[in-house]
């Protein structure tokens, strides 16, 4: 709920804010996504621990307890990955606004963000606080609405086909095509360098 009381709260709302006040923001949204990411990472491992006692378990009653358990951390992480959704659309969003009060500075233009109208920051507010839109499809929206495009690095706005070709190697050793971490590094580390060098071509 913290950017919607960015939006019905603060005394200054985001769009006002100082570049320094925005950097604030990001990094304690950046702290609070960090423990989350934590947190899920903790439950992962114990319900790893979990599901190989319960594997070795033969007493019913003993498994029962053990299941009920797996499903209790299921569910709290699957909470703690909606809030960790809405913290990194948040973080992305105070991101591109800080990129864009220093673009206005260098500009010689101070005061309020003219690009950011309050329609704008409700209509983001919706977007952060629905579980149906991940932040890759977030990012999108928010550079449509923001009319970011050539002032922000394209680079940081999303992952680049280059940058893809290291996630597809990572789904390929998900499936236990690549079993070796260095074969899939070498495999990323080519593709990437590809990729970089086609347009040279």
């Amino acid at each position: 709920m913290a950017f919607l009381e960015w939006l019905t709260k603060r005394k200054k709302s985001l769009s006002q804010m100082t570049r320094s006040e925005l950097r604030r923001q990001e990094l304690l949204l950046e702290k609070d996504r960090t423990q989350l990411l934590n947190r899920i990472n903790k439950i992962a491992k114990d319900k790893q621990e979990l599901f190989e006692r319960g594997a070795g378990e033969k007493t019913p009653e003993m498994r029962r307890t053990l299941a009920q358990e797996f499903e209790l951390k299921t569910t709290e992480q699957l909470m703690l990955a909606r809030q960790l959704n809405i913290r990194s659309k948040e973080m992305l969003t105070v991101s591109r606004l800080r990129m864009l009060r220093e673009n206005a500075e260098r500009a010689g233009r101070s005061g309020k963000l003219g690009l950011v109208s309050e329609m704008d920051m409700l209509r983001l507010g919706r977007l952060i606080e629905s579980d149906a839109v991940k932040a890759e499809v977030y990012m999108e929206r928010l550079d449509e609405i923001l009319s970011v495009g050539a002032e922000v690095d394209a680079g940081s706005a999303t992952v680049s086909e280059a940058g893809r070709t290291v996630m597809d190697v990572w789904a390929k050793m998900d499936a236990g095509a690549i079993k070796d971490k260095s074969e899939g590094f070498e495999e990323a580390d080519r593709s990437v360098r590809e990729k970089h060098a086609a347009p040279e071509a």
